[in-house]
């Protein structure tokens, strides 16, 4: 009795230590938790404006859209901007979906450069300098013939994860496009547009998102038919271009956009009439004595060899010392240094028309990119303006124009062993989407002045058995990867694009 009583008495005693206990574990478990996840933040407005000749009233949609996970709870906020025309018949009407590359650039710069209803003006082929840059309307715009939609993927833009998902779970080939794939279907389900003729494109890695994306779309039973693709400035295949010892294609493929980029800084001997004649004549050496010179490696004869050096310095502007001394195979960055090195000048990557001074001429290769940090301020401040004030957009987030997206997984989903790990090729969805979608088409724009993703490549990516070449449109512009920097170019491409449209 008396064991009894003390045992109580020790129970009464210690009973707030354990409901202090108790509730400092509901504290540190309640701070461990993620934050509650709040409403997307949406901004609707109402425009008018002028596009292809037609005044256009339209609503602008912008902000998030809840991706959920297996559980049904909010996983990610994918960033967008739809432009639907005021009026339109959701049967008849299309709907583009657009979107950049990077992996990890946001859609800024199709948005604020080419098909948006506003664009930033910049000076073509110089640096863009300090604010301010102007914001004016775009008669370019694709409005007259589609509605558009501009998609940040997770990491770019405004578009994040939610309740403590790692973004990582978004940040590759395979993941990003099935993230896209259910924005879209999301989209067309809560704007009633099933019925839409349905387009998607993007620019540069936007277009690996792009094929990526049929196969989620179109590669399922749960199918969503698209009528085209719209891929700006193609890189497909990984292998092809890479840069590493003993792969020969780079050389063959990065060749006529040397020839173009020489024949545009007057560097070439006797030059051709147009850049494209001069590619030409880079294409079928290229693929002809070039490429067998090449892979006959140390075989290859002396008198051959003289003969392929003197051929390769009239199609690039470079010596034949400077060639011999690199065995007759210049990597790009070797290329811009040296082209314009009397001039103590060296040409970009993105665009090769644009020049940089470096730190010295003695460099083997550039400093940075003139044709990336001579048009990125522009850009950044354009769309910050543009979505925060005219589209009355709020929040406290930093808008991520490039770079936020780190460890990118490149494998395909399902292609495992050795060489689908490390042969990083996309181009077979789209042959595949091809055979089983008869109404499918492709449009594909190269600039001449790309090095980041030459025309070359783009033609070998899609010249493969396995293509239909008759739905498959090439178009040429003489700018490089952002070919819409060039106000002539702009024009041409925005017109290409809706005839491409047009023509379902």
């Amino acid at each position: 009795m008396r064991l009894t009583t003390s045992l109580a008495a020790l129970a009464i005693a210690l009973a707030p230590f354990a409901a202090h206990a108790a509730d400092k574990k509901k504290d540190e478990e309640a701070a461990a938790a993620p934050a509650p996840v709040p409403p997307p933040t949406v901004s609707v407005t109402k425009h008018k404006g002028v596009f292809g000749g037609q005044s256009i009233a339209y609503t602008a949609t912008t902000g998030e859209t809840y991706l959920n996970d297996k559980d049904g709870k909010p996983a990610a906020a994918i960033f967008s901007t739809a432009y639907v025309r005021d009026g339109g018949d959701p049967k008849t009407r299309p709907v583009t979906f657009l979107y950049n590359g990077g992996p990890g650039s946001g859609s800024l710069w199709l948005h604020m450069g080419a098909f948006g209803p506003k664009r930033v003006v910049l000076p073509d082929a110089k640096d863009d300098g300090a604010p301010p840059y102007p914001l004016v309307d775009n008669p370019e715009s694709l409005l007259d013939v589609t509605d558009l939609v501009f998609i940040d993927p997770v990491g770019t833009g405004f578009s994040h994860t939610l309740g403590g998902k790692d973004p990582k779970d978004y940040w590759g080939v395979s993941s990003d496009a099935k993230s896209i794939s259910d924005f879209i279907r999301k989209w067309l389900s809560e704007n009633g547009r099933w019925a839409s003729p349905k387009y998607i494109g993007g620019e540069s890695y936007g277009t690996t998102r792009s094929v990526a994306l049929i196969n989620e779309l179109e590669g399922s039973y749960n199918d969503v038919a698209v009528n085209g693709i719209i891929l700006i400035s193609t890189i497909l295949d990984f292998a092809a271009p890479a840069e590493v010892q003993g792969n020969e294609m780079p050389y063959i493929l990065n060749l006529p956009s040397m020839t173009a980029t020489a024949w545009y800084h007057r560097k070439l001997p006797n030059p051709a009439a147009t850049v494209a004649e001069a590619a030409a004549q880079a294409r079928a050496f290229a693929i002809g004595p070039y490429a067998a010179a090449l892979l006959k490696g140390n075989q290859l004869g002396a008198e051959e060899r003289a003969s392929i050096r003197a051929e390769l310095a009239r199609l690039t502007g470079l010596s034949e010392q400077y060639l011999d001394n690199a065995n007759l195979r210049v990597t790009p960055g070797r290329f811009y240094k040296e082209l314009l090195r009397d001039r103590g000048l060296t040409v970009g990557r993105l665009d090769s028309r644009y020049t940089g001074v470096d730190y010295d001429r003695a460099g083997e290769e550039g400093d940075n990119d003139p044709s990336f940090y001579g048009i990125d301020a522009s850009y950044t401040s354009a769309v910050n303006s543009y979505l925060r004030g005219d589209l009355k957009y709020t929040t406290d987030r930093q808008y991520v124009t490039i770079g936020g997206v780190r460890g990118w997984d490149w494998k395909l989903e399902g292609q495992g062993g050795r060489d689908g790990e490390v042969y990083v090729n996309v181009a077979p969805y789209l042959g595949r989407a091809l055979r089983e979608n008869s109404g499918l088409r492709v449009f594909v724009g190269q600039g001449y002045y790309d090095f980041a993703t030459p025309f070359f490549g783009a033609e070998y990516s899609l010249n493969r058995p396995g293509f239909d070449p008759s739905r498959i449109q090439f178009h040429y512009y003489d700018a490089g990867h952002m070919m819409y920097v060039r106000q002539e170019d702009l024009r041409k491409l925005s017109a290409d694009v809706k005839a491409f449209i047009r023509a379902r």
